[in-house]
């Protein structure tokens, strides 16, 4: 038995698990409890699954496409928008919209079933690693002091118009100016 601790905590990573059918689901437990992980909540529709993940907050969610009440993309959009964790979608849909349509909702990862045992713990680990990744990357963004930016910008004809200092004002707002090639206003 291998152990697979999470890097959101110092213990095992908490997943939840949505899967409509509770065969498949108590094949999920049992893989992912086999590698160390905690299964902490189960739902069986896509509506639980966005109140589980409130109620539980888990590390991760595993989520299938298809679910009723709520199906996996619109119960991931709902649980990313309430408290932003990273989801693996579980799904026997790989075309292409689908698979932009879960990636706008928030997911991370994606799994096409039939899957092997021997990617479903690597995709929940590695999504949890990128999710952590983007939120240090955000923070980092949100921490840095904004800078003013100066472009130049040329006209269809070729002409250079002075150049355009951009700069965000201490309230959020953009305030764009005509400047000298110093960046000063003339």
């Amino acid at each position: 038995m291998s152990s697979e601790s999470g890097s959101v905590g110092t213990g095992p990573l908490r997943v939840l698990v949505a899967e409509d059918q509770a065969i498949i689901r108590l094949d999920l437990r049992g893989i992912l409890e086999k590698h160390g992980l905690i299964v902490c909540a189960e739902a069986s529709n896509g509506e639980e699954a966005v109140e589980l993940a409130r109620t539980s907050r888990p590390d991760v969610a595993l989520l299938d496409m298809r679910m009723p009440k709520l199906d996996g993309i619109e119960a991931a959009r709902r649980m990313y928008a309430e408290r932003p964790i990273p989801i693996v979608m579980l799904t026997a849909f790989s075309d292409r919209a689908v698979v932009e349509k879960a990636i706008a909702a928030g997911v991370f990862a994606y799994l096409v079933k039939p899957f092997k045992e021997s990617d479903l713990v690597p995709a929940l680990r590695a999504a949890v690693v990128r999710h952590a990744e983007l939120l240090t990357a955000r923070r980092a963004v949100g921490e840095a002091p904004l800078r003013p930016v100066v472009i130049s910008v040329r006209s269809p004809s070729g002409n250079e118009w002075p150049p355009l200092r951009m700069e965000r004002t201490a309230d959020g707002a953009l305030e764009v100016h005509a400047v000298d090639e110093e960046g000063a206003r003339p």
